[in-house]
């Protein structure tokens, strides 16, 4: 038995998280994509650890919810829900990875205030920020149609 606090706090935790994840992930995807010109990109990128512990704090919860509750998520019947939030999730790891090892953010460090981003950075931008919308979309709508019966 989970004791009656602990939901809770990983909640909070867990949108703490995603905050700070799609919060500094998406300050340097929208500079990316043309906002906010006149910032150049590097100190921007410089906040990518902090995306990372939101990532890391929302795994952590995340593994807190399906172990509190696995009928939720892993069923049976298998939530498409949940599913489809993990897929998402392997995708915008996946993007995040090949802008790291492609040479993406090399080249996207040397943009300074006023540059355009290269096509390349800006097509990982808007991927990312798709993706990262589809994982809080199939995320708030567990409640609704990953419940078992």
């Amino acid at each position: 038995m989970i004791a009656s606090w602990i939901l809770p706090v990983c909640e909070s935790l867990h949108f703490i998280g995603m905050a700070m994840l799609i919060g500094f992930a998406g300050i340097l995807d929208l500079r990316l994509l043309g906002v906010a010109k006149r910032l150049p990109v590097a100190p921007l990128q410089r906040l990518m650890p902090w995306a990372l512990l939101g990532f890391a704090l929302n795994l952590g919860t995340g593994v807190v919810f399906i172990v509190a509750n696995p009928g939720q998520y892993v069923g049976p019947p298998l939530s498409l829900s949940f599913v489809a939030k993990m897929f998402f999730i392997l995708l915008a790891c996946l993007n995040a990875f090949l802008y790291y090892v492609s040479g993406l953010k090399r080249a996207a460090d040397g943009v300074e205030a006023g540059e355009e981003a290269p096509s390349g950075a800006k097509v990982s931008a808007a991927v990312s920020l798709f993706l990262w919308v589809a994982v809080m979309y199939w995320g708030r709508v567990l409640q609704f149609f990953g419940k078992s019966f």
